[in-house]
């Protein structure tokens, strides 16, 4: 799983077929230094996430069974929730956008 940031879409005109329908968003992981990852992913989108949030991935079958569709499709990380808050060792709070950050 990864903390990650939503930094992108796709948009793609042909998919392969077990792909139809489903929204790529591009992610960032979170890093907590001071540099941000040079690092991307892309993730179909579960739950609606939006430019610049902060949202949970998980990849391989959790991945497949967040999406819904089994073995049967050819995609192995997926989005599964917008983050409304994480708190760091030290009392660092991470919030749903790096704007909330504190």
């Amino acid at each position: 799983m990864h903390l990650c940031t939503v930094v992108g879409n796709v948009w793609a005109t042909h998919k392969e077929r077990s792909l139809s329908g489903l929204p790529l968003l591009v992610v960032r992981p979170f890093t907590t230094g001071a540099a941000p990852s040079a690092e991307t992913l892309v993730a179909v989108d579960t739950v609606g996430a939006r430019l610049g949030e902060r949202v949970l991935v998980v990849h391989g079958r959790a991945a497949r069974h967040a999406i819904g569709r089994g073995h049967d499709i050819g995609f192995q990380t997926a989005i599964v929730a917008v983050v409304d808050a994480v708190e760091l060792e030290g009392g660092r709070r991470v919030g749903q956008t790096a704007e909330e950050d504190s």
